[in-house]
């Protein structure tokens, strides 16, 4: 099993990530520091794009995957989506991202080499 960077700080340096490309990014809601799950609502010029979480693979590593709503067609089910989420996990950590490509992001964040 490979190391996990806290939660604190793997939100801190996804936000820096971010803004490093010249894009926004934000804490909308702090979990656990040390043992929170990750959550991040990816934008594109202010429109949903998608979700992604960081999970635990069965091989005992964590990866990023799609989560949620697949378009915003209906801004309430998003919002529906991660109302549920922080009502049934108290640790979760949501972070909000604005990013002009997010196709590139996603795919780099969840490619596993």
């Amino acid at each position: 099993m490979t190391g996990r960077l806290s939660a604190s700080v793997e939100a801190a340096g996804l936000i820096r990530r971010a803004e490093a490309a010249g894009d926004f990014g934000v804490v909308i809601r702090k979990g656990d520091p040390e043992r929170g799950s990750l959550l991040m609502v990816i934008n594109s010029r202010g429109a949903y794009v998608s979700c992604l979480e960081r999970t635990l693979t069965l091989d005992g590593r964590y990866s990023w995957g799609a989560v949620g709503p697949a378009s915003a067609e209906a801004e309430d089910e998003v919002s529906r989506f991660l109302a549920r989420r922080t009502r049934f996990d108290p640790d979760l950590w949501l972070i909000e991202l604005d990013i002009a490509q997010p196709e590139r992001f996603i795919a780099e964040t969840t490619f596993e080499g």
